[in-house]
């Protein structure tokens, strides 16, 4: 029995993927020793600190002396090579624990540089870029500013960022970079992912020629580094080749799919001290905050975040390939070695793009009945539609496809816990897509 025609799959279609797969031989042999070594890694992390089960116990009201919060901390540095790490669930996103970064490490009158464009939608209201909202950095004196040269606008801006793809980061851009460096700049901001923009992932190799050539001109500036996506995609990590603080979020790749919720900062001692007072208080720090029973669930996320990964890669890229053969413009493109798990498609109008996500949200284990709709979401600058239904509400970490509706209608496909899904949601989406003489 065919279990995919539950979905009534196109057969040409998984003929297709099939020619895929063949032409995604070398780049799946590539995510196979990635994922032996991120395996390994961890597990010797989890070793050396000596997780037992007792560690699993929480505790609760100011969580003082939770053994489980100071071992998940623990690990989290170990695997990411930091001296110290800020692991809570009282993060609840990405966003918000970029948010502490900043505010713990600016002071008014400090600037910010953004490295390579502007960083994603939410984090723009924290900045205070387009407009001034209640409690951003702007609003306490805490400028911005965006290097120059080839990185792309966001697509949620004018979407003029759009039309062209970032070729290369290479000696004109670091170049770029290190001369926007005012007296006033504190902090560099490296976001690792594509983001909501049509532009490539930075490897961590580029990543280690921007925070050398950046400390070679000014050793006292932080180097923050948004990690979220890029989790494992590597055998190593931004901290790894020089940055401070790198952050995201535990329903992204490090919560291995099963974490609740939660946020993890990692880096240098000093500065994440720092940025614990912004979650706490000054003169508290990191030393409260009960783990109400999630520390399992975010060490065992952990422990199987570099399996996710590999799945959540193989996954996108057998699709990537799909999506070339069916004339689709797509980033990953054929350059570029993944280092984030986003797989970006241009669908060209907004009809196709909505037509793929409903359809590509039939094959979601959650809320498959509904069908997604676009909407105003909270720090998005235009209307979003968010498809893909999980277990935990948002986790782009189990499998889900979002897309801002703007021009040229740009899908973003994230996570996957397990190849196979990623291939049969694809199939379900573009399945969808040639029912409305769309594909």
């Amino acid at each position: 029995m065919n279990h995919q025609n539950k979905l009534d799959i196109d057969p040409d279609l998984i003929e297709l993927f099939g020619k895929g797969r063949d032409m995604a031989g070398t780049a799946l042999l590539r995510i196979e020793n990635n994922r032996r070594e991120n395996f390994m890694k961890v597990l010797e992390a989890f070793r050396a600190v000596g997780i037992s089960d007792q560690d699993f116990a929480g505790t609760t009201g100011y969580g003082y002396d939770d053994r489980g919060r100071e071992v998940t901390e623990e690990v989290y540095a170990k695997v990411f090579g930091a001296e110290s790490a800020l692991v809570r669930h009282q993060i609840a996103s990405g966003t918000q624990a970029l948010s502490l970064c900043l505010f713990g490490l600016l002071l008014p009158g400090d600037e910010i540089l953004f490295a390579n464009g502007k960083p994603y939608d939410t984090l723009q209201a924290v900045v205070g870029m387009d407009k001034q909202v209640p409690g951003c950095l702007a609003e306490l004196g805490i400028t911005w500013r965006v290097a120059p040269g080839e990185a792309v606008e966001n697509c949620a801006g004018t979407g003029t960022g759009c039309s062209k793809a970032l070729t290369v980061f290479g000696d004109k851009e670091i170049d770029a970079i290190v001369n926007s460096i005012g007296d006033r700049t504190r902090v560099v901001f490296i976001q690792r992912s594509r983001g909501y923009s049509w532009q490539r992932s930075l490897s961590c190799q580029t990543i280690s020629k921007i925070v050398a050539a950046v400390k070679a001109r000014r050793p006292d500036v932080a180097v923050v580094v948004d990690n979220c996506y890029g989790e494992f995609t590597e055998t190593v990590e931004p901290i790894e080749v020089g940055a401070d603080i790198i952050a995201g979020s535990l329903i992204k790749n490090p919560g291995g799919g099963i974490a609740p919720t939660g946020g993890y900062i990692v880096g240098r001692r000093d500065l994440v001290e720092r940025i614990a007072t912004r979650l706490t208080a000054p003169g508290i720090g990191g030393e409260i905050g009960p783990s109400l029973n999630t520390s399992r669930l975010m060490l065992q996320g952990l422990f199987l975040a570099p399996q996710m990964v590999a799945e959540s890669l193989s996954g996108t890229c057998v699709a990537n390939h799909v999506f070339r053969l069916l004339g689709y413009p797509t980033l990953p493109d054929a350059k570029e070695v993944p280092s984030d798990n986003v797989l970006a498609v241009r669908m060209g109008d907004e009809e196709r793009l909505l037509t793929f996500c409903q359809g590509f949200h039939l094959a979601s284990p959650v809320n498959a009945l509904y069908r997604p709709e676009t909407s105003q979401l909270p720090g998005y600058a235009h209307s979003v539609i968010m498809a893909g239904g999980t277990f935990v509400q948002g986790s782009s970490s189990e499998l889900t496809v979002d897309a801002p509706i703007c021009p040229p209608y740009i899908m973003y496909m994230q996570g996957g816990l397990f190849r196979y899904h990623v291939e049969l949601a694809v199939l379900s989406g573009l399945t969808a897509l040639k029912k409305q003489n769309l594909l």
